[in-house]
């Protein structure tokens, strides 16, 4: 049984509690799904999760929009992506492709809303870009004013759910300054005529994943999502609050790492005795045991600031994001080597927690990034 008692921190409520509990069972019932068709397995999870009700959180209620509830958002993922990564992954991207539209949108974008949130449309985050991933502000597409609409050009890459996607929030350059400041947003509709599925990209776990290249995409003026030069902004606030959900994506494949380990300890003889009884091994399992509660510590209270009317949680986001990501990597290697051969076995669920966890140390900002945005937020004051 997984470790229930951090439920019992000051940042819950009962509400969290309950929805831990509902999806835990859901989750044991339904989860893992077949991985063999990765574009099918999420477009099934979407529907899964949307048909039982817990994508509803995802995005704002277009006909009673209240804040995003970020300690929701990170106990779904953290207990998803203890039973199935994929289903982290589903679940994930429906929050970060709607994100802008939640925060920033118009009424008629956020129809879209109904439907990502009942899992009947998939909805992506179309940021990076091949020559600046985590600079955006140098970004190259470009969105060119043209009578009452514009033209999207250029090229975006890492795209989760590209090529499954029904629209994409695509950032681009309009020019009404340089850098950050010349950056807007656009709703774009996957089957808008020139957006094309350039390549798709294959990462050593398994996701939907493609570049994507805009020739002369023509969208009305009111696809833009707030105003214009407002994107990096945007992407910068959505970012703030989905931040620290992937460090509680880190969270739950820790969690499960070192669940597996400790059954793999008592129930592995090794001389004579359970593997457990060497002093080393129970200092694995100490180290183990501290890292993810150190992680939980640093996602949840930068969810719980979030959630508590701050305006901005930079610094306590990529603290989480840093710290939970980092550490994860660290107890998961822990439990690739307390499980031996079967560690790096492939279809164990260790070495599967092995290959999900090392891209949650670069999307969404690397941990190297990290460290920048940390120390810069230190240096402004907090």
């Amino acid at each position: 049984m997984p470790d229930r008692s951090f439920l019992t921190w000051p940042f819950f409520e009962e509400r969290h509690r309950d929805l831990a509990g509902r999806l835990e069972d859901w989750c044991a019932k339904n989860l893992p799904v077949d991985h063999s068709d990765v574009d099918a397995a999420c477009r099934r999870l979407v529907a899964m999760l949307g048909e039982a009700g817990f994508l509803l959180p995802t995005a704002v209620d277009p006909a009673d929009p209240q804040p995003l509830d970020v300690r929701t958002l990170c106990l779904t993922r953290e207990t998803l992506a203890r039973h199935d990564g994929l289903a982290d992954f589903a679940f994930a991207m429906q929050g970060l492709g709607t994100g802008a539209i939640s925060l920033f949108g118009t009424s008629e974008q956020r129809e879209w809303l109904n439907r990502t949130r009942a899992g009947k449309a998939i909805s992506a985050f179309a940021l990076s870009e091949p020559r600046s991933g985590s600079d955006v502000a140098n970004m190259d597409m470009a969105a060119t004013r043209d009578g009452d609409g514009y033209v999207l050009s250029g090229e975006k890459t890492w795209i989760s759910n590209g090529g499954i996607a029904d629209f994409y929030v695509v950032f681009a350059r309009t020019g009404e300054a340089s850098g950050a400041k010349g950056i807007s947003a656009f709703l774009v509709p996957a089957d808008t005529p020139g957006v094309r599925i350039a390549e798709r990209l294959e990462v050593i776990a398994p996701h939907p994943l493609a570049r994507l290249s805009f020739e002369d995409v023509r969208i009305p003026a009111s696809a833009m999502i707030g105003k214009p030069g407002e994107g990096f902004r945007i992407a910068m606030s959505v970012l703030d609050v989905f931040r620290s959900t992937v460090g509680a994506a880190a969270l739950g494949f820790a969690k499960r790492a070192l669940d597996e380990s400790i059954s793999r300890v008592r129930d592995r003889q090794l001389f004579g005795a359970p593997l457990f009884d060497l002093q080393m091994v129970q200092g694995h399992i100490a180290e183990m045991a501290l890292d993810v509660d150190a992680a939980a510590l640093l996602v949840y209270r930068a969810a719980w600031t979030k959630d508590s009317g701050a305006q901005r949680v930079t610094r306590e986001a990529a603290m989480a994001k840093l710290y939970a990501t980092d550490q994860a990597q660290a107890v998961i290697d822990k439990a690739v080597q307390l499980h031996g051969g079967d560690g790096v076995r492939r279809g164990h669920i260790v070495e599967s927690l092995y290959r999900e966890i090392r891209a949650l140390r670069i999307y969404e900002g690397a941990s190297d990034v990290q460290k920048v945005v940390i120390a810069r937020q230190m240096m402004a004051g907090g």
